[in-house]
């Protein structure tokens, strides 16, 4: 079982969960509360079985916009002293990934986004784009990822789940874990 913690920031209370210690960092940034993050088990996963450093950021009650979120995230990596990591989340949270990754580029690896919102995020450049999508998801359809892949063709793949739907995450975790561990841990 994994421990929550909290970090104050700004008045504040961001809730966040630290697995793992290995060589490749991912922060997670959940679409709400931690409890209810689709990424839980994904994350145990890349931090048990393939060895990633994981932090998965949840909101605080009071998180009003996702500048405020982005900046609470690397709030969080600052106190866990995360120079920089690969960046990611699920629906909403991939939104709040974007706009840190755009403000900070500098922190980021890559960007993860694992079902893709319509949004007019900028993508932040030159740092790689990883895409999850489920092929059948009517919430988060993979034309959206198609679309957000066109922008910067060169440095985004993009990864599909057949027969998977909106919650690929949970109900194809090996699919989604595996994916992931695959696209980041090249050496």
């Amino acid at each position: 079982m994994t421990q929550q913690s909290i970090f104050e920031h700004e008045g504040r209370a961001v809730p966040y969960i630290v697995e793992g210690e290995g060589p490749i960092g991912l922060v997670l940034i959940a679409a709400a509360a931690l409890e209810a993050d689709p990424l839980g088990v994904v994350a145990h996963y890349l931090a048990e079985e393939a060895g990633f450093h994981v932090v998965r950021i949840g909101a605080d009650a009071s998180s009003a916009g996702r500048e405020q979120r982005a900046a609470d995230a690397v709030a969080v990596m600052d106190h866990l002293g995360f120079a920089d990591a690969w960046i990611g989340g699920y629906g909403s949270g991939g939104k709040i990934a974007r706009v840190l990754t755009a403000a900070h580029p500098d922190r980021a690896n890559g960007l993860l986004l694992l079902g893709v919102e319509e949004d007019d995020t900028s993508l932040a450049p030159l740092i790689p784009v990883l895409i999850i999508q489920g092929a059948d998801d009517a919430s988060m359809p993979p034309s959206n990822g198609e679309a957000l892949q066109a922008i910067a063709p060169e440095r985004t793949s993009v990864k599909t789940i057949a027969g998977a739907d909106h919650r690929f995450p949970v109900t194809h975790l090996m699919d989604t874990a595996v994916t992931i561990e695959e696209y980041l841990d090249w050496d």
